[in-house]
């Protein structure tokens, strides 16, 4: 059965592809030889543009490792939205402003991923505040989008403090309401 979250993923990213045959640039990028892709199109020198695209997880990631560190269940939305794809980070309009939906471009970087999130929570739980897990990035630096592990519903959150607003009741609904850019 496929996941509300992993159906609006593919609307998205269906989106993101055709706009990028009007925006050839969306799909380019600079290689890293240091940072190797399944979505690089070809090889390259270090620092060369490429062309990449999208593609989908084989095996696909599980936060299994995050939860046993962190003694807490992952919200089932916040797994398909990273073990559905590898992709580089996506640029999108949301009803509040633009964003950019952070992505995982390989097994590497889903592990780095985790590390982040671990270092995440544990300032949470440190914090004395309900874990959040982030997804998206905004337009201004000290504020993130994050699923609210607890409730599944999108926030808006300063880094450290609690969320100041529900974006949306659930991560399929967001991403439904993204336009890429």
């Amino acid at each position: 059965m496929t996941l509300p979250v992993e159906q609006s993923l593919d609307v998205f990213f269906n989106k993101f592809l055709k706009l990028a045959q009007e925006k050839t640039k969306l799909l380019e990028i600079d290689y890293d030889e240091d940072w190797p892709s399944p979505c690089y199109q070809s090889q390259a020198k270090n620092g060369e543009t490429v062309k990449w695209r999208p593609v989908r997880q084989s095996p696909r990631g599980t936060f299994d490792d995050l939860s046993a560190a962190l003694s807490i269940n992952i919200h089932p939305d916040f797994s398909a939205y990273f073990s559905a794809y590898y992709s580089f980070h996506l640029p999108a309009i949301a009803n509040q402003g633009e964003c950019e939906l952070l992505q995982v471009c390989s097994e590497q970087d889903f592990r780095r991923l985790q590390e982040n999130l671990i270092g995440h929570v544990l300032m949470k739980q440190r914090l004395k505040q309900s874990p959040t897990l982030f997804f998206a990035l905004t337009q201004d630096d000290d504020y993130i989008i994050s699923l609210d592990n607890g409730t599944g519903e999108v926030v808006l959150e300063r880094v450290g403090k609690t969320p100041e607003r529900v974006l949306a009741p659930n991560m399929a609904t967001f991403i439904t309401d993204l336009n890429p850019m």
